[in-house]
């Protein structure tokens, strides 16, 4: 299917970094029983539910950077913004709210961290992300990051601590720490969708390919070496270029791949801001369901 046949099973797959998310999966559950039980005995149990979703969360980091999407990230612009869509919008939500308060305050309840605390403001927070997603998908940052190895892991490391420096002013998972109200918990997930916007915008009216990692053969196969070891040459001479493995016409799959972006961010955020209002609206009318006792049993005298 959109000519993974063609490709080897580790270069699909990646062993390797299904083993590096076996031992993280190992570490999380080593850290909320045997450990826990050690240092915080009296902390709050880790529900099931919670350990779903960083089981969870772990597996989409693996199919979206280690398992066919990534490979199909490198010949279709569509499944590179599906993994962008996987990685910033839908797991580090799930990875806070997954990891116990304990271990982030284990974490972070150091001093050290106090010298830093500016990079929580808010106001950073939102910046920080949606500038680096913005930047990285002007065309000659992209195709810069796409064919230069390095850069492009640490981009992404850095890329996805900023989601998860962003989503935390939105899940809170330490609730003492929260620098926002509920309702501007909305606005700001709202704003978010702002930013966001103008990148989209961008891909999905352009009138030509903006990509050359996917509209240029020569770029391609280059940018194909972060999937597939050795010299990629070969790919040119046995397939041509990406536009083999593609089944849109170039300028079609990167509209799609602004659109499929859109979509999701606007499901996540919408999905977040529903819960956020739940949150409020059920604080804000608390007492409305207390009625005095006094009104409920009149003393009579």
């Amino acid at each position: 299917m959109f000519g993974l046949q063609y490709f080897k099973w580790d270069e699909v797959w990646t062993p390797l970094f299904l083993f590096a998310i076996i031992a993280i999966n190992i570490l999380y559950f080593y850290i909320i029983g045997p450990w826990k039980a050690k240092h915080y005995p009296d902390a709050e149990p880790v529900s099931p539910a919670k350990k779903v979703m960083f089981i969870a969360a772990t597996l989409l980091i693996y199919i979206a950077h280690g398992g066919p999407i990534n490979i199909l990230g490198h010949m279709m612009f569509t499944f590179h913004m599906i993994n962008m869509a996987i990685s910033y919008l839908i797991v580090p939500p799930l990875v806070l709210v997954s990891v116990p308060v304990f271990v982030w305050k284990h974490i972070f309840d150091r001093p050290f961290w106090r010298r830093l605390r500016f990079l929580m403001n808010p106001i950073v927070t939102l910046l920080a992300f949606n500038l680096s997603f913005s930047v990285y998908h002007l065309p000659f940052v992209h195709d810069y990051i796409m064919t230069h190895f390095t850069i492009h892991r640490l981009y992404y490391v850095l890329l996805f601590i900023a989601a998860l420096m962003m989503w935390w002013q939105v899940v809170v998972p330490v609730k003492e720490w929260a620098r926002l109200t509920d309702v501007k918990r909305m606005a700001y997930v709202f704003a978010n969708g702002m930013l966001l916007t103008p990148a989209c915008a961008l891909i999905i009216f352009a009138s030509e390919p903006l990509f050359a990692t996917y509209s240029d053969p020569n770029v391609w196969v280059i940018a194909m070496g972060y999937c597939v070891p050795g010299d990629t040459s070969f790919l040119l001479d046995a397939y041509g270029g990406p536009q083999f493995f593609n089944k849109f016409d170039v300028l079609e799959d990167q509209q799609l791949g602004g659109i499929v972006m859109k979509i999701v961010q606007e499901l996540m955020y919408g999905v977040i801001l529903a819960f956020i209002f739940r949150q409020w609206f059920k604080r804000e009318h608390a007492d409305d369901d207390i009625l005095p006792e006094t009104a409920s049993n009149p003393s009579t005298t």
